[in-house]
């Protein structure tokens, strides 16, 4: 069990969304007395009432553990919740280890670098079959190149394996989908197994792309999603992954909905990265490479 205090006017917004939480959320409930060992979140708390932060800071006093919502909610469900995001969680860049520190930045690209050699050597054999198989089944070349958008909102070319008939956007840009008719029979394996993505090691080499992000998407879906999805162009403030927390966490989908909870991941990733999580989504993926989880 939690207690929120928000305005007034956003009591209805953290009952709708609580709904889906796997514990209890009390609503300003100024009530109470017995304030210790309490979880009391507070959000927009800036315009609260003057008795109402004061409220707030007796709680501290009083031995309550007392943040953030959004906060609360990144540490208990691994996700952050989009919908509570406001302008103010974006400007304390500190608060971002990947974007304001250096040596993080240069540690990343370091093991960016180190890993796609080390995965060059390794894939080269499964590229060079894969790379027949895609010539013997379907005319067209065996590379894939498209333009999506990168860090900084700068657009680069992502190169993969060709998966799909070389006609398959002759009617205008449309996402893929899990059973896609446009995708060859070994396009639909080399996307389950994560194989086609191997030629964005050169996007790596080159800078382009970190081995873990979020995934680039293309300009033509990004306009649309961002009118749908709150602060949806944040992602860019990083470079792109081949894979990502959203890739190992959510299950293949090709909707708005589906951008969405794709979002929260990836942007509770550009908050909370550590080295150590890079490991374990890397981890993760390998196991989907291995056992045709592919997402």
């Amino acid at each position: 069990m939690i207690y929120v205090y928000c305005p007034k006017n956003k009591e209805q917004k953290i009952r709708e969304l609580s709904k889906k939480y796997p514990f209890e959320v009390i609503v300003n409930d100024y009530s109470i007395r017995d304030l210790t060992r309490k979880v009391i979140c507070h959000y927009d708390s800036a315009i609260l009432e003057p008795s109402e932060k004061e409220f707030l800071v007796a709680a501290t006093e009083a031995g309550a553990w007392v943040e953030p919502l959004v906060s609360y909610l990144d540490e208990r469900l691994g996700y952050t919740e989009i919908e509570l995001l406001a302008s103010g969680y974006f400007l304390h860049q500190k608060a971002f280890s990947i974007l304001s520190t250096k040596r993080t930045e240069l540690a990343k690209r370091v093991i960016d670098i180190l890993f796609s050699i080390l995965l060059l050597i390794v894939a080269l054999p499964i590229g060079i079959i894969t790379a027949i198989f895609i010539k013997l089944e379907s005319k067209g070349p065996i590379f894939y190149r498209q333009k999506r958008t990168g860090l900084y909102n700068i657009e680069f070319e992502v190169i993969k394996f060709r998966s799909m008939y070389i006609d398959a956007e002759s009617k205008g840009a449309k996402w893929a989908s899990k059973n896609d008719t446009r995708v060859t029979k070994v396009g639909n394996f080399i996307r389950k197994t994560r194989i086609d993505e191997l030629p964005q090691i050169l996007n790596i080499i080159q800078g382009d792309m970190s081995i873990v992000g979020p995934r680039p998407e293309r300009e033509v879906f990004i306009s649309e999603l961002e009118k749908e999805i709150p602060y949806y162009r944040f992602r860019h403030a990083v470079k792109p992954g081949v894979t990502g927390l959203a890739q190992v966490k959510y299950p293949y989908g090709a909707s708005i909905e589906d951008a969405k909870w794709k979002h929260k991941y990836d942007i509770y990733y550009i908050k909370h990265h550590r080295t150590l999580m890079d490991f374990k989504i890397l981890l993760r993926t390998i196991k989907v490479v291995l056992f045709g989880m592919g997402r």
